[in-house]
């Protein structure tokens, strides 16, 4: 089962609406392997590696009830699948995983009687697959946003703090990167010259100023903000980073009861 998730929350079930999944085949992500030639030197200096976006193939078989629907259907499909906005692609298999896709090439329904298959190539520019569910969620199997294969493990992990040392668990295979993957960090509390620091991979982002027990200071992707305002010059300009795994953080610069939450999802190659 194969399930179609937009981004204004539309869900299409596709085994609800007569379609069926006959294949879907994830790619492996190509790497993009820099290099550099040096003169009087044999071969290629490896600079490092990055990734590509990924396809994924499907087919579909997809039944109408008379050969009047059949044409209906089809619309229903392609407007579906309409690829002006990416949405996500949701194997059942790991439901509570998804891909951030569009559909990258034109296809077509097969025709025979009232049954069509049709194969479709989506691309995920993104990469990598995500969790469904936030580290806000409570990490229980009935919350259905949750699932085996995800790196979660029997510990109890929190992402919500009151004190100044505590760990931070990425159950993703991929370094959290605001610069291209979501992150949030809300702080709220009194503060004088806050750092956040993470001790695992050395990241730290500093506010060279104050803020009261009810201001909310955001740090969201790149963006910094001190009850919706910007406060991105009177920092340090660095970012955060969560590395796989367990990462050390240290709070200092608050000067009283606080709460520091970190909203994230996993990522997967």
């Amino acid at each position: 089962m194969t399930i179609i998730q937009r981004k204004d929350g539309t869900i299409y079930n596709l085994r609800e609406l007569g379609i069926r999944t006959k294949e879907f085949d994830v790619y492996f992500i190509p790497p993009i392997h820099a290099t550099e030639s040096i003169a009087g030197r044999p071969g290629r200096v490896d600079m490092g590696t990055s990734y590509d976006s990924r396809i994924i193939s499907c087919l579909f078989f997809s039944s109408s009830r008379d050969l009047d629907d059949y044409p209906l259907k089809r619309n229903e499909i392609f407007q579906m699948l309409r690829s002006d906005e990416s949405f996500y692609l949701i194997d059942s298999r790991e439901k509570a995983k998804r891909w951030e896709v569009k559909v990258n090439d034109s296809f077509g329904l097969t025709r025979k009687f009232t049954y069509g298959d049709f194969a479709v190539d989506f691309i995920c520019h993104k990469g990598f697959s995500e969790s469904v569910g936030i580290t806000l969620n409570p990490f229980e199997f009935s919350e259905e946003v949750w699932g085996v294969g995800q790196g979660l493990t029997a510990d109890d992990w929190q992402y919500s703090f009151t004190n100044s040392n505590f760990q931070v668990f990425n159950a993703g295979t991929e370094v959290i990167d605001p610069r291209y993957l979501d992150l949030k960090i809300k702080f709220v509390g009194p503060s004088h010259n806050l750092s956040i620091k993470n001790l695992t991979t050395g990241d730290e982002w500093k506010y060279n100023g104050n803020s009261n027990p009810n201001d909310i200071i955001l740090i969201d992707g790149i963006r910094s903000t001190k009850n919706n305002l910007s406060i991105f010059r009177d920092t340090n300009k660095k970012i955060l980073t969560l590395a796989p795994g367990v990462n050390n953080i240290s709070v200092t610069g608050n000067t009283g009861a606080f709460v520091i939450d970190f909203e994230f999802r996993f990522y997967y190659i």
